[in-house]
């Protein structure tokens, strides 16, 4: 799967995204890791999101 996400970031224009990974807290109490590509101006707002 990883190898997907590398090759679809190399194509032309792909250098003004990124990918966020951030730690998302269950209901029991354990954590989860929740990941996204995004543009790179919009990667405050992803993290900032609950």
């Amino acid at each position: 799967m990883a190898k997907k996400t590398v090759a679809s970031l190399q194509k032309k224009g792909a250098k003004a995204f990124t990918k966020a990974v951030k730690m998302v807290k269950n209901t029991n109490g354990s954590y989860s890791f929740k990941s996204e590509i995004v543009p790179k101006e919009k990667v405050n707002e992803f993290l900032s999101k609950k």
